[in-house]
């Protein structure tokens, strides 16, 4: 029974974490669809009673699972004083490496957003909202510093990276690594944000300093085509 205020029963620390982590296996198994309430409980080894004491939908189970997943990413606070760097810290977490599952559950729940109104409206308001809050703070601040040029809209600007993302892993079925959060971060965000076109700095551990200049710049630069956007 839900109690007189509202709030819903917790279930302590650990054993909340191993329902958690049985949804996502579950959602990376079966997708959002065929994800069932009876199916995590199963897989966590946990009455079905237990879950509804503590979730009241698969939908407020799915986002609890996907919040969790996300915390284990974030950096707190990323203000580097640098775009590019607060962009690489939030996309690619504290270890500065893409988690494949995180990206691949995100992908998974993305059809339910137009079949599900109760999960549309539960991670819209508690995981993607906070997330988009987050990006645009990281956009002002750079504008603050000057960084970005003027006229940008940044409410265009601050979700394109984890769109570029998303379209790869959900439509294309390519897996994004940091190499690839990196690539599109300095081919398509910065250039769009600050107005500056892209352009490929030469590695200076693979090629000769003394190459020459017009042998780089006469060509048009379009970066890496295995990591750019198709």
């Amino acid at each position: 029974m839900v109690p007189a205020d509202g709030a819903r029963p917790r279930i302590e620390g650990e054993r909340e974490g191993e329902i958690l982590d049985a949804t996502i296996a579950m959602l990376l198994d079966s997708g959002y669809d065929r994800l069932t309430m009876d199916a995590v409980a199963g897989r966590a080894r946990a009455s079905k009673a237990t879950l509804y004491r503590r979730w009241e939908s698969k939908a407020t189970l799915v986002v609890d699972a996907l919040l969790r997943s996300k915390r284990s990413l974030e950096v707190p606070d990323i203000d580097s004083g640098d775009l590019r760097k607060d962009l690489l810290a939030a996309h690619c977490g504290p270890t500065g490496k893409v988690d494949p599952d995180h990206a691949r559950a995100m992908a998974a729940v993305l059809t339910a957003l137009h079949t599900d109104e109760e999960f549309a409206r539960e991670f819209r308001t508690r995981f993607l909202a906070p997330k988009l809050e987050s990006g645009q703070r990281i956009f002002a601040r750079a504008r603050e510093r000057g960084e970005i040029a003027a006229g940008i809209d940044l409410d265009l600007i601050a979700p394109a990276l984890a769109g570029v993302l998303l379209h790869r892993v959900f439509l294309l079925g390519v897996e994004v690594d940091e190499t690839t959060v990196e690539a599109v971060i300095d081919q398509i965000i910065l250039p769009a944000a600050t107005g500056t076109p892209y352009s490929a700095s030469p590695d200076p551990t693979s090629a000769p300093t003394s190459a020459p200049t017009s042998a780089r710049t006469s060509a048009p630069v379009s970066g890496p085509t295995s990591q750019g956007t198709p």
